[in-house]
């Protein structure tokens, strides 16, 4: 048996999400039939973070074992010719060895959650940002960050549905950075609860309105109680950029 360890970039509307499920088309789902269209094999696909339905991917890692033995560029171009014409794409597939996992062996997540900040509404870039038309206070936003960094109890970021055993993380990183009309805040860690960059990134909206400031922001990490935090934002601004091994 072989392990692959494949890169893919996805544009996340088309799916329900990176896992499986009845009631429409995951990424999963899309990368596995490609998989035993090549190969003949019937096979699991293991993910470093399993991103939610309209959430993209430009650095997404997966692994899977084959008997198939071949080189790994006929298997990324293989698996990008039985996905068409499905908006997925194997970046790279590199061969590695068996104590490698993707999520378990992942020693950092990268997050950028992505927002359009203008007056003007989107036409090319819809599905690909949450459009904001009121001017966002980068700064505020910022400084508002610095006090989410760290070690934490983040149920106030955490939704009702996550399935982790501890509300408590440690983020890494946590900035905004403007870009003429784009905002991006990155947001970095070992792992991550259920919507916690999309409420994240909810709250500190809210600062760059004025709507809050950073005291607010730190208020709410302290209650430790989700109905305290600021709203969820869309799904069409995340990316999983980078997984860190």
């Amino acid at each position: 048996m072989i392990r692959y360890k494949i890169t893919l970039e996805y544009h996340g509307r088309a799916f329900v999400g990176w896992q499986r499920q009845v009631n429409g088309l995951s990424v999963q789902q899309v990368v596995e039939e490609a998989i035993e269209k090549f190969s003949g094999e019937t096979v699991v696909t293991h993910v470093a973070g399993r991103t939610d339905a309209g959430v993209h991917a430009t650095g997404q890692v997966c692994h899977f074992d084959l008997v198939k033995e071949t080189d790994v560029d006929t298997v990324r171009d293989a698996l990008n010719f039985h996905i068409k014409p499905h908006p997925v794409s194997v970046i790279v597939a590199e061969s590695v060895g068996k104590d490698f996992h993707a999520r378990l062996s992942a020693t950092q997540k990268v997050y950028v959650y992505k927002i359009t900040n203008r007056r003007a509404p989107l036409a090319v870039g819809q599905g690909l940002s949450w459009w904001v038309s009121q001017e966002l206070d980068t700064d505020a936003m910022s400084a508002a960050a610095q006090i989410l960094v760290g070690r934490h109890d983040f149920s106030t970021f955490r939704a009702a549905g996550c399935q982790a055993n501890s509300p408590i993380r440690t983020l890494d990183h946590l900035t905004v950075e403007r870009k003429e009309n784009l905002v991006l805040i990155c947001a970095c860690a070992r792992s991550f609860l259920y919507h916690q960059v999309r409420n994240l990134a909810g709250t500190l909206k809210l600062v760059g309105e004025t709507k809050w400031n950073p005291n607010d922001v730190e208020k709410a990490l302290i209650a430790k109680n989700r109905a305290e935090g600021g709203p969820t934002a869309p799904p069409e601004g995340l990316y999983l950029t980078k997984v860190v091994y």
